[in-house]
């Protein structure tokens, strides 16, 4: 997307360079990549990449703004795991973005979802490290918007995750973590600040009280996605709903509440038209939309240029755990030896004194989505770092 920065790096690139990033990030963090690594990084330019984080600063700031808003996302909280004690903010949010040509030819970002739940903090300053050591990248190149140095943005993160609490007795929480694809991110955390990861269905209860191996929890940073909890049937030792001795490291509610359930409510042109699927008289052509689960993740339930017959079959009591959005076709925007690639941009805010954006993760494919399923088989997709000229 910075046209001579792409052209030197394809000339440049060797599965030799490849192989070398791989090394690096799996001894950077003790763990083998466990999801695919692009083979490039991507080059934005800094104007798109300030639009993308004014965007979704704009975006969060204009939902906490609104009382009609706030009231309506309450049913977004299953009852079942609505935690007590509710922060009045997100502390992690995350906002994505593909990219479309606006009329002068130029990229302009649309949103394709926002989250208030933390993703690959620990690890993506890592990756990028690597793609600069394996490939020789301009030392000039920075990584993180807003000119923000590598140790700034660890004292921020150390202070989000472990907050006021000791390291010792504050604990990422994960089903099954030795398992997760993001296990990378796991051992880093633990790495950097000294937060040891816990298998959340392995934590007990005593009175108010959590502990992990006779350890008390004082700080959860979670990383539990309840969807998975209930899919997988997993029984815990303590209900989210109860009124616990812990703080939460990005409150649980936070998941819900800023999430597709948000989208209907943005009124933005960077938002695609999203609507609730049982406030839908009229659909119009199905093919022009997309068919979303409110609380799925990875991309899981999604249906893009859904059937009649896929959406009649919703019973009536589900569809308002459905969105149907606006179809936006993105434009691949990144060359590669084996054709245009489209990239999905994700912008990560931490919200300490102020909602400031912090890192990108970039996300790139040549299939119908950017989850691992549509891109098998396939090379130059995967996750990726964004660089920018200062």
């Amino acid at each position: 997307m910075i046209p001579h920065l792409r052209r030197r790096f394809n000339d440049a690139f060797s599965p030799d360079k490849y192989r070398r990033l791989l090394e690096l990030v799996e001894r950077g963090s003790g763990v083998p990549p466990a999801y695919p690594h692009c083979e490039t990084p991507i080059f934005l330019p800094g104007d798109l990449t300030e639009r993308c984080v004014r965007y979704g600063r704009k975006m969060v700031e204009q939902l906490l703004a609104s009382a009609e808003y706030r009231r309506a996302s309450d049913r977004a909280v299953p009852p079942q795991w609505k935690a007590p004690n509710e922060a009045d903010r997100p502390l992690f949010v995350q906002a994505d973005f593909g990219l479309i040509r606006d009329a002068s030819g130029g990229w302009e970002p649309r949103l394709v979802e926002i989250q208030g739940f933390p993703s690959l903090f620990a690890y993506q300053p890592l990756f990028a490290r690597s793609y600069r050591e394996a490939y020789d990248l301009d030392p000039r190149l920075e990584s993180m918007p807003d000119h923000l140095s590598e140790d700034e943005y660890l004292r921020m993160l150390r202070r989000a995750i472990a907050g006021d609490c000791d390291p010792e007795n504050v604990f990422l929480t994960e089903i099954d973590p030795d398992n997760q694809k993001t296990r990378c991110d796991f051992a880093l955390t633990e790495k950097l600040f000294g937060v040891r990861t816990a298998d959340i269905a392995k934590l007990r209860k005593e009175g108010r009280r959590l502990f992990y191996n006779g350890v008390p929890v004082r700080r959860i940073y979670n990383r539990a996605i309840a969807d998975e909890l209930e899919r997988r049937r997993i029984t815990l030792a303590f209900d989210f709903r109860d009124d616990l001795e812990v703080e939460w490291a990005g409150h649980p509610n936070w998941y819900f509440r800023l999430s597709k359930f948000s989208l209907p409510y943005l009124q933005h042109p960077g938002v695609p038209t999203t609507r609730f699927l049982d406030q839908v008289d009229e659909l119009g052509d199905p093919g022009r939309l997309v068919l979303k689960p409110l609380f799925s993740f990875a991309g899981a339930g999604v249906v893009i240029g859904p059937s009649r017959e896929q959406i009649d079959a919703i019973p009536p009591e589900r569809r308002a755990d459905y969105i149907v959005q606006e179809l936006v076709r993105f434009e691949p925007s990144v060359e590669t030896p084996y054709g245009a690639t489209k990239i999905e941009i994700r912008v990560m805010y931490l919200w300490l004194d102020e909602l400031r954006a912090v890192n990108t993760i970039i996300r790139a494919g040549r299939g119908a989505m950017m989850g691992v399923d549509h891109n098998k088989g396939l090379a130059w997709v995967g996750a990726s770092a964004g660089f920018f000229e200062p």
